[in-house]
């Protein structure tokens, strides 16, 4: 199989199943976060466990990259630090612009690295890494943010 096959499987399956698509109850950490170019609209849901993250879901609308990627993102991030989470925004947001040095090595991403095949579409970047910003203004408290 190769990545184009991989990519596509990857995001059907997890449009189609979405994971963690639920609220979570307060006290929480959350933002919304919004696409005005596909209208996709994400609400990222936080709870913290001491210092790491014991339980991340979302709700909302948007295509299926959208979809797929905050569903891979909210398993990704589960049991992880604030700090470890904010630094895999930013290789998630090399990997996705295709700025190599900031994401380091594909292959330690797991399924995350089947979003790569994203960049060969510049129009769906913003889709696949809304769920990122959103999170990341989810726990840095900076509320709504938008991909425009």
């Amino acid at each position: 199989m190769d990545l184009k096959d991989l990519y596509r499987d990857v995001i059907v399956d997890h449009n189609r199943s979405p994971r963690n698509f639920r609220q979570i109850e307060p006290p929480r950490k959350d933002a919304e976060g919004f696409n005005p170019l596909c209208g996709d609209k994400l609400h990222v849901y936080i709870s913290m466990q001491d210092d790491r993250i014991g339980d991340i879901s979302f709700e909302g609308s948007g295509c299926a990259i959208s979809v797929a990627s905050a569903s891979l993102m909210t398993e990704t991030l589960k049991g992880k630090t604030e700090a470890e989470a904010l630094a895999l925004f930013e290789r998630m947001h090399g990997l996705l612009t295709g700025d190599n040095e900031a994401a380091g090595d594909a292959t330690e991403l797991g399924k995350l690295a089947a979003l790569s095949g994203v960049r060969e579409y510049p129009t769906r970047v913003k889709c696949a890494s809304l769920c990122w910003h959103t999170m990341k203004a989810a726990l840095t408290g900076t509320g709504t943010i938008t991909t425009e």
